[in-house]
């Protein structure tokens, strides 16, 4: 059964049964279903939809639909500056962008023309669902250019975002073969849907909490939709909002990245408020061992650690439940085995992986990731072999931050590093030389500055004018002794 066969198929199980939790307002499988048969209508003739992945229940359906007909989703960030976006919308070429009213709101302001707007229509089935058309935000396509004929259903689903840029955003596009082995093979770290995996709508009820925007939060979506599991979707993690949410629902497994892992732990949240959970399954960023055993030690809740990559289409390796009672503590600090499927191998230090997931399945993929597998056949997480700075699972290329100081004219050169963080992982930080004849800028000036050209997890948590840059003797910039002078200067 493909992705798309199986969401037809848990779609018409049961109309009436509650599908989505939003605010405290449930959506059903019906409203979903009758949703995306709007979309289908206004989508008849288009290949490539660009989707505002806005955390909202109103926006899952367009996902669904685009996955269901075999479209290929184009994904936009609705987060990023007007300019930024309209920007963005424009070099894609698509014909058609859905999202929330306010989002393609801002999108008009930064640029775009609409040849026409209008709202897509939910079935009603109960007083409490979440009915779009009467609210001030709700869920609209922008038609922005005629397209005739029907569309060709390509082997591409996804457009998806790696990293903000200071330029157009970074698309890798992932097959629809890829994506399906992703969320179908996730039954795999489930007891019982691994060993029966009918469709069928389940009992328990999911936490969903990241961006969609993201690989992983996406990928959390549809997790939820193939298992047939009701869920709760909040717009971003808060420690109240988790809380709230697991107590209400009961949730026994909670995915979390380890920046929302932490700072849980930091609140000294009451054991009875988690009493539910079973487990914590984290991804996205490097998760810190000594957390993980805290966790465990507070609550005695195991921390379930995964490892992939959007390039990936999501996760290849993992913990179970079963592997964790059996090895943990001795495989500390792993991210799991590879899952069914995945082969991987070391090759002058670095991880290179292979399997239908990521390619044809017989070629190797050289990661950026310095690894080794033990003999029981557990990945371990060394490091990075480039300079990518990961801040609570955004990843951000320093060469970005570079451009956009650098941009500025008091700026002559400029230097981004990353500095260790207890809640994040890593953050930028940069230093920067003024040009001869002028004078450093308040830093009130060049933090606004860099927030039209950078989206908001790229600013650095420090910026120093310094009047020379450490350089080793080849005259590039000596990231250690850079890395020492911003931390002093933050102390």
């Amino acid at each position: 059964m493909t992705l798309a066969e199986r969401i037809d198929t848990i779609l018409a199980i049961d109309h009436s049964a509650r599908a989505i939790e939003y605010e405290g307002l449930w959506q059903s499988w019906g409203e979903i279903a009758g949703a995306m048969t709007n979309l289908a209508e206004t989508l008849d003739g288009i290949d490539r939809v660009g989707i505002l992945m806005r955390n909202h229940a109103a926006v899952v359906p367009s996902i669904l639909e685009a996955i269901r007909s075999e479209r290929r989703i184009v994904v936009l960030n609705p987060m990023l500056p007007e300019d930024r976006l309209a920007s963005d919308i424009e070099k894609t070429g698509i014909s058609v962008v859905i999202g929330m009213s306010e989002d393609l709101d801002r999108a008009v302001a930064g640029g775009i023309c609409p040849i026409r707007r209008q709202p897509v229509f939910f079935d009603e089935v109960g007083s409490t669902s979440i009915n779009p058309q009467a609210n001030p935000g709700h869920l609209e396509t922008c038609i922005l250019k005629q397209v005739k004929g029907r569309g060709k259903n390509g082997s591409v689903a996804i457009e998806m975002l790696t990293s903000g840029t200071t330029g157009p955003p970074k698309r890798i596009p992932l097959s629809r073969r890829a994506l399906e082995v992703a969320v179908l093979g996730a039954a795999h770290f489930e007891k019982g849907r691994a060993e029966d995996d009918t469709p069928r709508l389940r009992n328990g009820v999911q936490l969903v909490m990241a961006p969609f925007s993201h690989i992983g939060g996406l990928f959390a979506l549809l997790n939820a939709i193939a298992a047939g599991r009701r869920f709760v979707l909040l717009p971003k993690f808060t420690v109240d909002g988790f809380c709230a949410a697991v107590k209400r629902h009961g949730i026994k497994v909670a995915s979390t990245p380890p920046a929302a892992l932490k700072m849980l732990f930091d609140a000294n949240i009451a054991r009875e408020d988690l009493a539910s959970i079973r487990a914590f399954r984290v991804g996205t960023a490097p998760l810190d061992p000594m957390l993980a055993e805290a966790i465990y030690e507070r609550y005695q809740i195991p921390v379930l650690q995964n490892y992939g990559a959007t390039e990936f289409g999501g996760g290849v390796a993992g913990w179970t439940l079963d592997d964790f009672q059996a090895h943990w503590p001795g495989k500390r600090g792993a991210v799991g085995r590879l899952n069914p499927g995945v082969e991987g191998r070391i090759v002058d230090g670095v991880l290179e992986l292979r399997s239908r997931q990521i390619g044809d399945g017989v070629s190797w993929l050289r990661t950026t990731d310095l690894a080794k597998i033990d003999d029981d056949g557990f990945l371990f997480i060394l490091g990075r072999a480039d300079n990518v700075i990961i801040r609570g699972g955004f990843k951000i290329q320093p060469d970005d931050i570079v451009r956009a100081i650098e941009a500025h004219p008091s700026v002559q050169e400029a230097a981004v590093t990353a500095l260790p963080d207890e809640r994040l992982g890593s953050v930028p930080a940069a230093a920067y030389l003024v040009r001869s004849g002028k004078t450093a800028p308040p830093d009130e000036e060049m933090i606004a500055f860099l927030k039209q050209r950078l989206t908001g997890y790229q600013l650095p948590v420090t910026l120093r004018a310094v009047e020379a840059l450490p350089r080793t003797v080849s005259m590039k910039v000596d990231q250690s002794a850079l890395r020492s002078l911003l931390i002093q200067n933050m102390s």
